[in-house]
């Protein structure tokens, strides 16, 4: 359930903006971890929204339109399975974080406005103010539509990664750990898109 109260209490104080920040494909073996940084109109509220995960796919794409064409603005950013291995999926979370802010940021000129990020449970490098909480993509407004902006867009990146990629079903895993993943992963060994980090249990 969203708190707009928060939301209302920053434009209160006189914030010009609020950004919502979120990330999904964290917890994935295949792919990319995928960010997404968003701006609402002021005191705009999308009926139905909510952390990505509570949503139906079908409600998340016709979601995700309504969001991507009403916001102020938006900016995904991707950091890749080999990144991912090289700097561990918490640098690369944030990564993508800062990138997608950044992009935002530099995309609408915002550089004389008063900003603060609401970011999902992390803190990342921003030269703006920011508020880190837990379950912010269920708690926040913002967040939440960053959520589902940032779970579209990835899971149609599956979708096409599936046709590359077809042994491993990802169209329907989305990449996550599944026992059915998995069994493909020990049939047919994993592709360089999996994160050998995350399949290291596996014996690769």
């Amino acid at each position: 359930m969203n708190n707009l109260d928060i939301e209302l209490g920053l434009y209160n104080k006189g914030y010009d903006y609020i950004i919502g920040v979120d990330e999904v494909g964290r917890g994935s073996l295949f792919g990319d971890v995928v960010a997404c940084a968003i701006i609402l109109p002021k005191y705009y509220y999308y009926l139905d929204v909510k952390d990505s995960k509570k949503l139906s796919p079908k409600k998340r794409i016709l979601l995700n339109e309504i969001i991507i064409n009403s916001c102020f603005g938006f900016s995904l950013s991707s950091v890749d399975n080999k990144t991912i291995d090289e700097i561990n999926i918490k640098q690369a979370t944030r990564l993508a974080m800062k990138n997608a802010v950044e992009n935002l940021i530099e995309t609408k000129n915002l550089y004389d406005k008063k900003i603060i990020a609401i970011i999902d449970a992390e803190n990342i490098d921003l030269d703006i103010e920011q508020i880190s909480l837990n379950h912010a993509d269920d708690l926040i407004h913002h967040v939440s539509c960053a959520s589902i902006v940032a779970k579209v867009y990835r899971d149609n990146l599956c979708n096409e990664w599936s046709k590359i990629y077809p042994y491993y079903n990802l169209s329907k895993n989305k990449g996550y750990g599944t026992k059915e993943h998995i069994e493909l992963i020990r049939k047919f060994g994993p592709s360089n898109m999996h994160r050998k980090t995350f399949i290291k249990n596996l014996g690769y």
